[in-house]
């Protein structure tokens, strides 16, 4: 199936996650996307995992943006793109003199994106932009860590974050494109993504005048993840709706939960939410989780097994969509990826099976632009 985005050419300049990202969303939905790198490389070909996620699908070439003869093929380069992406420090393309008034003039209709980390302007314009610390400054990470012993969880949020919303800004800067003929700048950094991306946090705040912490949320959302006797846990999503707790209630088969006062309406289970966790964890100890998710669901509750990843991919309803499939990895070697989430009448439009090697197709894509030199 061809994608959506057919013939678009994206010129990928994108290192490490945000870019990358980025650039295998646009590739997902069938651009040719034209990894560009320096004769080392992007760095994260180290981690061979993390790259091959994020460049499927891509063409890479090698180009020296430091030499004028790097500088020329680059530009004969932009003269064929839809779009450019990067996610260097704020004033590395300028000082490479490609930044977005020279490609704009090159070439006016080429969309350019750019992501930093915390904007092109500012006290903080020039900080080192890692996920951990966008997660800090943003107020994310207040939102899932312990504040007595904080750790770190989970994967590069921020990063994808940025990702999504640059590809969300590059489409609607090439669809307006169809109108004007021109193309657009477009600006995201980090920073702004996660705290977008988290909206409803500061929604409470501005409205409540409460500073949310790791529960907040799940207290209004009636969310517990709960440990069963077998050590696996469940989640549970209650929500307002008065029909799930009746179930859960059923499903417990526990007159004294019902008939407590502290938990009768749905703004008492909110007041004490610390407290029905606690009982819910004590009941929810006496059986497995199977038992309990058999229980839980003949009662229409909203549940699902707390999975590790590797449950995750072996889930019958997973397995059924298609989520997985597999590729060739950058060493050669066989390997599962995520598909795209999107489907078209149906369809997915991902297909491609291996990431490139370094450098692969640069000799390929110059012959398509005219030197007949490689850089």
């Amino acid at each position: 199936m061809a994608g959506v985005l057919n013939g678009v050419r994206v010129i990928d300049l994108g290192i490490v996650i945000s870019g990358p990202y980025t650039g295998s969303l646009l590739a997902d939905l069938g651009a040719d996307v034209i990894k560009v790198e320096s004769p080392k490389g992007d760095q994260f070909r180290s981690y061979e995992a993390g790259f091959n996620s994020l460049n499927l699908g891509k063409r890479s070439i090698c180009i020296d943006l430091r030499s004028s003869s790097g500088k020329t093929a680059f530009l004969k380069l932009i003269d064929t793109a839809d779009i450019v992406l990067e996610n260097f420090r704020p004033g590395v393309m300028d000082r490479f003199s490609l930044g977005w008034d020279v490609l704009h003039e090159r070439n006016p209709r080429v969309v350019y994106c750019s992501i930093s980390g915390f904007g092109s302007s500012g006290p903080y314009r020039d900080r080192p932009a890692y996920d951990t610390a966008i997660q800090s400054l943003s107020g994310f990470l207040s939102l899932l860590v312990d504040p007595v012993a904080p750790t770190v969880p989970g994967p590069p949020i921020a990063d994808g974050a940025a990702g999504l919303y640059a590809c969300y800004g590059i489409l609607g800067a090439l669809f307006e494109r169809e109108r004007t003929g021109i193309g657009r700048r477009v600006e995201v950094n980090m920073v702004e993504s996660l705290i977008a991306f988290g909206n409803q946090a500061f929604g409470h705040y501005f409205f409540t005048d409460e500073v949310p912490g790791p529960t907040t949320r799940a207290s209004v959302a009636q969310s517990y993840a709960i440990l069963c006797k077998d050590g696996k846990s469940i989640g549970i999503h209650l929500s307002t709706v008065e029909r799930t707790w009746s179930g859960l209630t059923a499903a417990l088969e526990k007159p004294s939960l019902v008939a407590d006062s502290r938990f009768k309406t749905y703004d008492g289970r909110v007041r004490n939410y610390d407290l029905l966790a606690q009982e819910l964890g004590t009941a929810f100890a006496t059986r497995s989780r199977d038992d309990w998710l058999a229980r839980l669901e003949a009662n229409d509750v909203p549940c699902a097994p707390v999975n590790r990843i590797d449950e995750v991919v072996d889930d019958p309803q997973l397995s059924h969509l298609g989520t997985f499939r597999e590729i060739v990895g950058l060493s050669g070697t066989p390997t599962m990826t995520v598909q795209t989430p999107v489907t078209y009448d149906g369809e997915r439009t991902s297909g491609t099976t291996s990431p490139p090697t370094l450098g692969e197709h640069t000799e390929e894509i110059l012959r398509e632009c005219g030197p007949n030199d490689t850089t």
